[in-house]
């Protein structure tokens, strides 16, 4: 999800006055416990071991939405395979809906009543059928969970039929969730998601993770998903994965239009916003839209009566494609708003997929309406009013999602920092690359808050006492430092990994092959770790303690330029703090002329203080971090002169 709030790094208490910690090189440098062991489930290397198993869930849901009451009525089949080695007796399910009802724990969280509240998701029946024997199953309903206790135990290696009969009523916008409804200047929009009952996780590190919903976001099983959703006949529908039958939901003029698309690197108009505002001449009745997604933990929808719609082609490496397509009501028009949403869409998914990892569904869906600012496997939400950079950086942010969580499937209830870090981290590149920088460098409130240079935003961040460190529960960070820790400092401690530890030459394909290894399956904050240690070649303990498992401060400094026995020159430098990190260290002679001398980390591996042996000449000034690259919270002691 992406930060909707411009936030100034001066909000945050900033200790200007705080004195550093002694810097302590056995405490830098001790070993890093990593949070989950090694074992054959999970490898050394970061990757899936040799007996890495996961459960799988593929779904066929019908559902009905009958906008007058804002009801969604349904039945699910799931077909829950139980890869794992060990019988199961029950089996949980994630009812997210019940976030809305009155103390609901997620409400109770956040310190007060929700903004509005609903029943909840009803299940109105439910059958399980394992062994070819089928049993109807009581609920025991806790908050956002449902357990579901088997008369037949699952075996190992077993499979279980789960069969659903459940309603709700659709929250409103503006009850602040991830889904909702919207009534725009031309008529009602629905953004749907959390609309079906969904299969909590089971896995080698947890067992069944049932962390209740508190409005953070998800940890979902894999499959394919089968939907069909009746909505009057006329309302367009957009929705995850492949539309199965457009003859029967399209017209003529669409069907033709949409293949133009197919083939096209310019954007085609497929219902134009006049004849949104003018909606669809029916007879009443309704229409089934059937979408299919394969290799998906997920789907959602939307769906209204005041759609303009426009689509192009998405060329994808290995000459694939994919479609990008845009949806929104006819007030959202016109070139510097949604009538680019498709060109931004287009671009986001061919330099992620060209970058990091192919694009593997058939369409990349931009919906202008309410949830605004949301992701979901080949669909995101966006605001009606986003515009020009906003909405440029919103769509390559929550498209960008695509691969963090739906392809590599994080825990988002857990590790909120993984997926909106890492996604954060790769869309800061395509703001610098999109039309030749157009809307470069990426300054919204997930990077650089304040709009500087990321390093000293960090700064007041690092300096605060209360801000928490980024291995810290999701559900514990407060909303004053989600966005702060979880989205920017995430993202920066990659970008600095990248490009001032590793060099891209190290760590592009160390984070291609973790992003490959774990592409629909459920890495940990240890797989992370391990794999880009192991195949990049750095052991990185001092990195991931200060920066993740601590909210450490940097200070390098130039204590001083002197003269060894032999004449030689010698520049000390010191690490005045607990975070350290590879630095340039500039020294300029009397003739002009500069030398730049590399350190790394381990040069303070055994003493706060190091005289560094540098090229022989009458040295004048020695300068650490003259690129201002690092973020060094004193500045004032980088440079010293003879």
């Amino acid at each position: 999800m992406a930060a909707r709030l411009i936030l100034a790094a001066t909000t945050l208490t900033l200790a200007a006055t705080a004195t550093a910690d002694p810097y302590q090189p056995r405490k830098t440098f001790a070993p890093f416990d990593m949070p989950q062991p090694v074992n054959r489930y999970r490898g050394s290397n970061g990757l899936p071991g040799p007996d890495y198993w996961q459960n799988r869930a593929d779904y066929a849901i019908r559902a009905t939405l009958d906008p007058s009451s804002k009801t969604i009525t349904g039945s699910v089949e799931i077909t829950y395979s139980n890869n794992s080695p060990d019988a199961l007796d029950v089996l949980w399910l994630q009812l997210d809906q019940n976030l809305y009802r009155d103390g609901s724990r997620g409400s109770l969280s956040r310190g007060g009543a929700p903004a509005g509240t609903t029943a909840g998701m009803a299940l109105d029946a439910v059958s399980v059928i394992v062994a070819g024997r089928e049993a109807t199953v009581a609920p025991l309903v806790s908050d956002t969970r449902a357990q579901l206790r088997l008369e037949e135990a699952l075996p190992a290696g077993g499979t279980a039929t789960i069969r659903l009969r459940y309603h709700y009523v659709v929250p409103s916008e503006s009850f602040g969730g991830r889904t909702g409804w919207l009534t725009s200047r031309s008529g009602d929009i629905f953004s749907v998601a959390q609309w079906y009952p969904r299969m909590a996780v089971y896995d080698d590190v947890h067992g069944w993770d049932t962390l209740p919903y508190l409005a953070q976001e998800f940890y979902l099983e894999y499959g394919t998903f089968d939907y069909w959703l009746t909505v009057p006949a006329d309302m367009l529908v957009a929705g995850s994965g492949e539309l199965m039958n457009p003859e029967e939901v399209l017209s003529a003029a669409q069907r033709s239009a949409l293949a133009r698309a197919r083939g096209s690197d310019a954007t085609v108009t497929i219902w134009l916003p006049a004849e949104a505002a003018a909606p669809r001449r029916t007879t009443g009745g309704t229409r089934t839209w059937h979408f299919r997604m394969k290799d998906t933990r997920d789907v959602a929808w939307s769906a209204s009566t005041v759609f303009a719609w426009d689509a192009a082609r998405i060329n994808l490496p290995g000459g694939g494609v994919a479609v990008a397509q845009s949806f929104y009501p006819p007030e959202s028009q016109g070139h510097d708003r949604w009538g680019r949403s498709t060109e931004y869409l287009k671009d986001a998914v061919e330099r992620f997929s060209a970058k990091w990892f192919t694009y593997p569904w058939p369409n990349a869906i931009n919906v202008a309406g309410p949830a605004a600012g949301m992701e979901y496997p080949g669909i995101v939400f966006d605001g009606i009013d986003d515009a020009g950079k906003e909405l440029f950086w919103i769509t390559a942010h929550e498209i960008g999602h695509g691969w963090f969580p739906m392809i590599v499937g994080f825990d988002e209830r857990r590790h909120a920092w993984m997926d909106e870090g890492f996604n954060t981290f790769i869309d800061t590149y395509e703001s610098d690359e999109f039309n030749h920088g157009e809307y470069a460098p990426k300054r919204d409130s997930e990077f650089a808050p304040g709009g500087g240079n990321p390093v000293d935003e960090i700064l007041p961040i690092l300096a605060d006492p209360k801000a928490p460190p980024i291995l810290s529960r999701s559900d514990t960070v407060v909303e004053a430092y989600r966005h702060p820790v979880t989205y920017f400092k995430s993202a920066l401690g990659l970008k600095l990994l990248r490009e001032q530890i590793l060099t891209p030459a190290r760590f592009d394909p160390a984070f291609r092959r973790f992003i490959a290894a774990w592409a629909f399956r459920h890495p940990k904050p240890a797989d992370f770790f391990r794999a880009m240690e192991s195949e990049a070649g750095e052991d990185l303990s001092w990195w991931w303690r200060g920066w993740y498992a601590e909210n450490w401060q940097m200070d390098l400094a130039v204590g001083g330029i002197e003269r060894a026995a032999s004449g030689a020159p010698l520049v000390r430098v010191e690490a005045r703090d607990r975070l350290i990190m590879p630095v340039t260290l500039r020294v300029t002679y009397a003739d002009g002329h500069t030398a730049d001398v590399r350190l790394p980390a381990e040069a303070w591996i055994r003493s706060p203080s190091v005289a560094v042996a540098v090229p022989a000449g009458v040295v004048r000034s020695a300068e650490l971090d003259p690129d201002h690259v690092l973020p060094d919270r004193d500045r004032s002691n980088n440079r010293a002169a003879t």
